[in-house]
């Protein structure tokens, strides 16, 4: 007789230690941050769990954020992790529709990692800052024993300040919203996974890393807003669900709408992986009231950074808090938050 005390059929989510899968942006990030971290730090700020706290200072409104990044390899195609801590935290702040102001970086550096390494990282940093127009105005470094970090760890924090009558967030998603997509998918997954392994495929994989700031700037010139957010950990699929859940709206998706560069869906089919679950770190979704979205699609294909941009879906008031994708057989199939890490260090 088979014993099947010891079967798993799913993933244990009560865990006595922190696994890779905490930092996912799927379901344990989730409940880590619904267990531990809201209980501790409860505030009607942080209960929004939005990308970034918007503060009322005198009169004007601020955007507030902090990211860090311990993406492995350091240097990638594409990009390294000085221009991706620049980029993210941009990208962080302007999901509010507020313009970056300035940044911060503290640097964690591991004994004996190279001056020239070290050099190169900031380099490209510094000049990911001057392209965005967006200083970094403090910071900090501090130096951890051999074997106490792996090489370089960059934590990076920034402010913005929200324009007038916008408001932006995951829980303003409305059903009859038209969903975009600022262009193809699960470009810098793919590129950070390829020079970490050593893998070569046909045709080029890389970085879609870039500031986001100057599209979301143009998008609100065309029209109204009700939610953005940049698909990074967890990818576009962890995106819609986090918006639908947050928002209690049912999101319904077309698969033959989003856009994979071709090298991209090759390599994901070769190695497994599912593209609406890759990390991205140049593109946004955008939930658009449908009386404005022909204009803030066509105000973003106007820009380089959405020239590629798309229609994916709607959301709507059935099934709440779901996801539905229809395939392209036809069929539909619900998209849920992964338990774990497709790809750990990816950012």
């Amino acid at each position: 007789m088979t014993d099947f005390s010891l079967s798993c059929p799913l993933p244990v989510m009560d865990r006595k230690t922190v696994v890779l899968g905490h930092g996912s942006g799927g379901k344990l990030s989730a409940q880590l941050i619904r267990d531990l971290f809201l209980p501790a730090f409860d505030n009607p700020l942080l209960a929004r769990l939005d990308d970034q706290a918007v503060l009322d200072a005198g009169g004007a409104r601020i955007a507030l954020t902090t990211d860090s990044f311990v993406v492995t390899p350091l240097f990638f195609p594409g990009g390294d992790i000085g221009k991706l801590a620049v980029h993210g935290t941009i990208n962080d702040i302007a999901m509010s529709g507020a313009q970056p102001l300035a940044l911060s970086a503290a640097f964690i550096i591991e004994e004996g990692f190279p001056l020239e390494e070290l050099r190169r990282v900031v380099d490209s940093m510094a000049e990911a800052a001057r392209a965005a127009g967006v200083p970094i105005a403090t910071g900090d470094t501090k130096v951890v024993n051999r074997g106490s970090a792996d090489k370089l760890f960059i934590t990076t924090s920034g402010v913005g300040l929200v324009p007038p009558g916008v408001a932006i967030s995951a829980a303003n998603a409305r059903p009859g919203d038209h969903i975009l997509l600022s262009g193809a998918i699960a470009d810098h997954g793919m590129a950070v996974m390829s020079k970490r392994e050593g893998l070569e495929f046909e045709g080029a994989l890389e970085s879609d890393t870039a500031p986001l700031h100057r599209l979301v700037a143009a998008m609100l010139a065309a029209g109204g807003i009700h939610a953005l957010r940049d698909p990074t950990r967890g990818g576009l699929a962890a995106t819609l669900c986090e918006i639908a859940c947050t928002a209690r709206v049912g999101v319904e998706a077309v698969a033959a709408a989003i856009p994979v560069h071709e090298p991209v869906r090759a390599a994901c089919e070769l190695l497994g992986l599912d593209p609406l679950f890759v990390a991205n770190e140049g593109k946004l979704v955008a939930f658009v009231p449908p009386e404005h979205a022909a204009a803030v699609l066509a105000a973003m294909r106007a820009t380089p950074e959405g020239a590629a941009a798309v229609e994916i879906g709607t959301a709507v008031a059935e099934h709440p808090g779901m996801v539905l994708l229809r395939t392209e057989v036809g069929g539909r199939r619900v998209i849920d938050l992964p338990f774990g890490e497709q790809l750990p260090r990816i950012c």
